[in-house]
């Protein structure tokens, strides 16, 4: 095993969930397969490896660009469970099917990304990826089993989750009535408004771009893509001081609807939520996401029997 890793690192940089000094499971680079963590669910998402959470997209200096670079131009190998690999996906949806053209700082970190499969024989608590439809995939090269890489077994992928939920059925005639629940209002008092809950998703896309100056004294600098979120007031702020979704209640409405409703009104397959959990298990409010999506649902029921609730 040690010849096969000191192989692999030649060719890749390895990923897994990993435990950090601080008690935390993140996923971060590995020397060792017996680092990694599988039998607990780890508290962030593999997202950051192939979109980093602060990443320089050019440099400028002396009226002139220059491209920021890869420094390593290895591949990229990391272990996932099945949630987090149909996760890409829908993000390989946002940047590279998205409006016609692909994101380039994007592209070229995801095309280097492999996985090796963390089987789920049995789902964790809070999660309810069966019924987002991403508790199965086949983008894996190999399977982690038995402390070592196997290429050759069938994967083994959770079939039940201990929760599950019904997607709301919502039609274009009921999209405003939804919009005007009166139910979005409980999070303007319930929310924390934190953005906790997106930094953990594997799925979110939202970024802020900022230009950094080396100093005060010069013009020399570089433009990066930070991550966003659009449950903090400040992402939906515009020029002049107008916020279209000023009310936490607005932009819980705004971050539920376009992962289980807009997303997949747009782009077709899939809906965006991969039933991973771990916003619930981020939550300082103790929000509960598939509760969210059940109640929804429910509603939507309601505001058909009713007819709507404008009519």
């Amino acid at each position: 095993m040690e010849d096969m890793m000191s192989s692999l690192k030649d060719t890749y940089r390895l990923y897994a969930p990993k435990r950090f000094p601080d008690g935390s499971i993140r996923y971060g680079e590995i020397d060792s397969l017996s680092e990694i963590v599988v039998d607990e669910k780890s508290h962030f998402s593999p997202k950051e490896v192939y979109l980093p959470i602060v990443q320089t997209i050019f440099y400028f200096k002396d009226n002139q660009c220059e491209e920021s670079e890869i420094e390593d131009g290895r591949d990229i190998l990391i272990f996932a469970r099945a949630c987090d690999i149909s996760a890409i996906e829908r993000l390989d949806t946002i940047y590279l099917k998205n409006g016609g053209a692909q994101d380039f700082y994007y592209k070229r970190l995801r095309d280097k990304v492999k996985f090796v499969l963390i089987e789920c024989p049995e789902s964790f608590d809070s999660c309810f990826c069966v019924s987002m439809g991403a508790s199965i995939t086949d983008n894996f090269i190999g399977i982690l089993r038995d402390g070592k890489i196997d290429t050759k077994s069938e994967p083994v992928f959770v079939s039940e989750n201990k929760k599950s939920v019904t997607i709301p059925d919502i039609d274009e005639s009921i999209v405003k009535d939804v919009i005007q629940l009166e139910y979005w209002r409980s999070f303007d008092e319930n929310c924390a408004g934190c953005g906790g809950c997106t930094a953990v998703c594997p799925t979110c896309s939202c970024f802020d771009t900022i230009d950094v100056i080396y100093s005060e004294t010069s013009l020399d600098g570089e433009r990066r893509r930070v991550w966003g979120s659009c449950m903090q007031e400040d992402f939906s702020a515009m020029a002049g001081g107008h916020n279209v979704r000023k009310r936490v209640g607005d932009r819980m409405r705004f971050k539920v609807m376009h992962k289980i409703y807009d997303f997949h009104q747009r782009f077709g397959e899939t809906h965006m939520c991969v039933g991973c959990g771990r916003c619930d298990e981020r939550c300082p409010k103790d929000i509960v996401f598939s509760d969210i999506i059940n109640t929804l649902a429910g509603k939507v029921e309601q505001l058909k029997a009713e007819g709507g609730a404008g009519r």
